[in-house]
């Protein structure tokens, strides 16, 4: 994460007051952070679940790759330096090393969660009732795909492309 920290040293610095929310579930924030200092909480439907307090740590970056809304809340627990992206397609892609640096950030974060839901599901392998669909929900989840990447180059029929018509 420090590799992060340093991509983005050259980008402009907010300080944060605790209790504020950098992004908001639900909205398109358009803007990536790359913590400097201090502690941010994250949450869910108003459930916190996680916290970030790791320098260089990024957030945001899910709205960006998937070009969606915001999926959760980020909220300062304290005080809280950034370094603000605000064009983070451009970021990700002009600069050598960050798409990788936020790349091994989100499988990071993937790996944990897979170790977790794991552990999960041998808990209740053996649950009839309600406990025994965690093994058909956790299946699913983890073999859920996203929608296919697209290229928006002429050469992908599904891009966001125009044809000339001859």
């Amino acid at each position: 994460m420090t590799d992060l920290l340093a991509l983005s040293s050259d980008l402009p610095v907010a300080d944060v007051s605790p209790g504020t929310a950098l992004i908001e579930e639900g909205t398109r924030p358009g803007r990536m952070f790359v913590l400097a200092s201090g502690e941010v909480v994250v949450e869910h439907d108003g459930v916190p679940f996680a916290r970030i307090d790791t320098p260089g740590a990024v957030f945001g970056e899910m709205s960006v790759v998937l070009d969606r809304a915001a999926t959760a809340t980020v909220r300062a627990a304290g005080d809280v330096r950034v370094h603000v992206v605000d064009d983070p397609t451009r970021f990700l892609t002009d600069t050598p090393g960050a798409a990788l640096a936020v790349l091994r950030t989100t499988a990071s974060r993937l790996d944990g969660m897979t170790h977790y839901l794991v552990d999960v599901k041998r808990q209740f392998a053996d649950h009839g009732g309600h406990l025994g669909l965690v093994d058909r929900i956790l299946d699913t989840l983890l073999h859920h795909q996203g929608p296919r990447a697209r290229t928006g180059s002429a050469r992908d029929p599904e891009g966001d492309h125009v044809h000339d018509e001859e």
